[in-house]
């Protein structure tokens, strides 16, 4: 239905009945997905383009999207990645705000978010009350919705229907689906960094490559030999969406990673997956922890750090207690495990983002922790294996 400014009207429809009204925007396309929210305060285009959030509908606390516009993506970096987003496109299903602005004001903008948005196919819906969306997910519990945006709507009725045939979000691998598909090598040659590509953040390669590493970036189901088909000096899984269950191949490479010598990293969903594949179990979190704005508190030494944080799972700590794998960082509002130091192998995690894009770059420095493990494996283990070869 049109409304008289021109807008259409959009419907958004929980699976539990909760259904809002509002002004439809972007793209004008019906989808289902899970319904999450995040905290931040900036950084939608980040945010959009994130692989996590891939097959979820996402709304935004933050009462005013889309005021700054959409940046040019051909704006690059050093290394050749775009600065403002994390990914090639829109990975969200569509995007939920309280207030949608129609006149950005920014000297990077080139479009409004709703012409991003339709030349992507991803929908939005604006003027609902997002206060009373948050305090029904944070209550139940993230769950299936479904949003319609048009001038022909379906009814509420058909919606749920939608729902009801809809694959559930925790039943699909979305992983497959974001990874890459071959390989790619950033950087000059030289110490290489191979990074499993599960969902992975554009930041995590940048933050590597300024650190001088080559990073060959790898699908989510390369094999333990294929990752050391590179000779590593150290490997990297990435950030992605879905259940961490559903990831079986990588998990298989994961423990033979940490079961060798090479220093590994996981990041977010790296940091599940490592963690099944030492034993741990991993649980679905209420309504995660999505934001940039998420306290941690470093167990070694007792200080706080502000995390952007996109996860819906976590490693079970009564699990991870009984592994070789130990609590690094907890989350200091509801205890999750947020990051673990494995007791004999080079293998660090964290669940938080330390490349950031969008938040806080506080904890940066968990990838100068990595380099650490990097090089004391090329003095070492490398470097004895050299010795060897040449008696």
């Amino acid at each position: 239905m049109e409304k008289a400014d021109g807008s259409t009207q959009a419907i958004l429809l929980l699976e539990d009945g909760t259904f809002f009204v509002g002004k439809g925007f972007g793209s004008e396309v019906n989808v289902v997905g899970e319904a999450v929210f995040t905290t931040g305060m900036v950084g939608y285009p980040e945010s959009m383009t994130d692989p996590s959030f891939a097959g979820q509908l996402l709304c935004f606390t933050y009462p005013l999207i889309g005021n700054y516009g959409v940046p040019q993506k051909d704006d690059l970096d050093r290394f050749g990645l775009p600065v403002h987003f994390e990914s090639e496109s829109i990975k969200v299903s569509g995007i939920v705000v309280q207030e949608y602005c129609e006149r950005p004001s920014h000297w990077a903008s080139r479009a409004r978010l709703s012409e991003w948005m339709q030349e992507e196919g991803v929908p939005g819906i604006s003027g609902i009350d997002t206060r009373a969306l948050v305090s029904t997910l944070r209550e139940r519990g993230v769950m299936m919705a479904a949003l319609a945006n048009g001038t022909e709507l379906l009814t509420r009725k058909e919606l749920a229907i939608m729902i009801e045939k809809a694959n559930r979000y925790d039943s699909v691998d979305f992983v497959k689906s974001v990874s890459t598909k071959r390989s790619y090598t950033y950087g000059s040659p030289g110490n290489t960094v191979v990074l499993i590509d599960c969902g992975l953040k554009l930041s995590i390669i940048r933050n590597i490559l300024k650190r001088g590493y080559r990073v060959v970036r790898v699908p989510y189901n390369a094999s333990y030999a294929d990752v050391m088909a590179y000779s590593p000096d150290g490997v990297v899984i990435s950030n992605g969406p879905g259940d961490p269950t559903l990831c079986r191949e990588t998990i298989k490479t994961a423990g033979r990673l940490v079961d060798s010598e090479v220093p590994l990293l996981g990041i977010c969903l790296g940091e599940q997956l490592i963690g099944l594949s030492q034993g741990v179990d991993t649980y679905k979190l209420k309504y995660g922890d999505r934001g940039q704005n998420k306290p941690v508190v470093d167990l070694t030494t007792g200080r706080g750090y502000v995390t952007s944080q996109n996860h819906g799972y976590a490693v079970d700590r009564q699990k991870l207690e009984r592994s070789q794998m130990k609590v690094w960082f907890l989350n200091a509002d509801d205890g999750s495990v947020e990051g673990t130091i494995h007791e004999r192998r080079p293998c660090i995690a964290v669940q938080f983002h330390p490349e950031a894009s969008p938040g806080p770059y506080d904890t940066e420095f968990v990838f100068d922790n990595f380099v650490v493990l990097m090089n004391k494996y090329r003095e070492t283990v490398i470097g004895e294996r050299t010795r060897i070869m040449r008696v």
